[in-house]
């Protein structure tokens, strides 16, 4: 596809995500939705995975799983990896981590690890249930100003980006 064939094929915007500058065009990073994903999802991460490092010995991705195993006790990693759309080789280190701390449980049904299934412990139920009040209130803090009308059109335009991207 050309450029002209791209710009044709954009969606109708009210401010471009491009702007010139002395005769050159650059991207407008107040506009390109890309930059702004980015730098929301990085900003997140950090401060929230402080947190979590902080209080309850986790990172970022341990919550992620934690929160999925809650949500879908007895999955393989794969399918974690599937849902929560992260490398193998980091939920792998993750249930690694979460299982020597005695967060997790599981079961192997046959020979092949790959299959095995994960559930949270007793312990991993309790870090879940305090690491989601954290993260709820962080939540919050991040939608604080948002009138709920335009936080419900956000979410709906994010599952649309996300059915964009992953057309499953």
């Amino acid at each position: 596809m050309t450029r002209a064939d791209q710009i044709k094929a954009a969606p109708e915007r009210l401010n471009a995500p491009t702007r010139d500058r002395e005769g050159a065009e650059i991207l407008d990073i107040d506009y390109y939705v890309p930059f702004l994903l980015n730098a929301v999802a990085s900003a997140w991460g950090r401060q929230t995975s402080a947190i979590y490092r902080r209080d309850f010995g986790l990172g970022l991705t341990d919550w992620r799983v934690v929160a999925m195993l809650n949500i879908e006790p007895g999955i393989t990693a794969s399918r974690i990896c599937d849902v929560i759309r992260m490398d193998k080789a980091a939920v792998s280190r993750s249930l690694k981590t979460l299982n020597e701390m005695g967060h997790l449980r599981h079961e192997q049904p046959g020979p092949d690890p790959r299959k095995r299934l994960w559930w949270l412990s007793e312990r991993g139920l309790q870090v879940h249930a305090d690491i989601l009040a954290v993260a709820l209130g962080c939540e919050a803090d991040l939608i604080k100003g948002i009138a709920p009308e335009d936080l419900e059109v956000f979410l709906k335009v994010m599952r649309q980006m996300l059915t964009n991207i992953d057309p499953k």
